[in-house]
């Protein structure tokens, strides 16, 4: 085999990533194996697509080696193959955001008061959350959190919120968090938590993204977890990666 092909076969080879998260419903699902396993059913579901759609759309993320798959009595299950590919998300994500104009501009649209916007490092909303100066909710479903989730955060489904309001304190900053930036479950959760006077604030941090930055995530058992994957994880998916500043959306007085 001579040079020209080698390398043609190379990048061929790479090429075959770039061709699977070409697709808007591809990332979006990548997006929902980081939080766990999934099934086709809860998946087509999530995404308001067809089943034999969404099928299709794994059949090419399983190709490309993203996800893998097993047998649960009449479920097929789904997960990523690599906390790696979690993080090869963010990374794409945050190299559209830094290039792509239109996609801040959407972004700012999902803010709706930048008045209210206050940033604060990974690091110090951890030791706050450690010293329970504040209290982290995680308002995705319950699956999810027990994949994984952020230290010291408390399971608080955004569909289960106005049932469970006694649980939260009226005297304590609120910090909920979901799936990521185009999460909008946490919208809904500031949103209800603000109007019935809570001092509630939203992180655009998902635990792909807590990762990512080389900071812990623990599942239910109260190992360190990786993300999508069901399996424990060990070291950080990229130690040099530079964390982006975590952004929080204040909500109530």
């Amino acid at each position: 085999m001579n040079q020209r092909t080698l390398k043609d076969l190379l990048y061929e080879q790479v090429a075959r990533i770039g061709k699977a998260v070409s697709s808007p419903k591809r990332l979006e699902l990548l997006e929902l194996l980081a939080q766990g396993e999934k099934t086709v059913d809860v998946m087509a579901t999530e995404l308001s697509a067809d089943i034999k759609l969404i099928s299709a759309h794994l059949k090419a993320l399983r190709d490309a080696r993203l996800v893998t798959s097993r047998r649960d009595g009449k479920y097929v299950v789904y997960r990523l193959t690599g906390g790696d590919v979690a993080g090869l998300l963010v990374t794409l994500r945050e190299v559209a955001e830094e290039h792509l104009l239109e996609l801040r501009l959407a972004l700012d649209q999902m803010v709706a008061d930048p008045a209210k916007l206050a940033s604060v490092g990974r690091e110090a909303l951890l030791e706050q959350a450690r010293r329970g100066d504040v209290l982290v909710i995680d308002v995705r479903p319950q699956a999810e959190y027990e994949a994984a989730h952020l230290p010291f955060a408390r399971s608080m489904p955004v569909a289960e919120i106005e049932k469970r309001l006694a649980e939260l304190p009226l005297d304590k900053d609120i910090v909920a968090y979901c799936r990521g930036p185009f999460c909008l479950l946490s919208d809904e959760a500031v949103v209800l938590l603000a109007a019935k006077g809570y001092r509630v604030r939203k992180i655009l941090d998902g635990v792909s993204e807590w990762q990512a930055a080389g900071l812990p995530v623990q599942a239910s058992a109260g190992e360190p977890s990786q993300p999508g994957t069901g399996v424990p994880h060990q070291e950080p998916v990229r130690k040099n990666f530079n964390p982006l500043q975590s952004t929080l959306k204040s909500g109530g007085q």
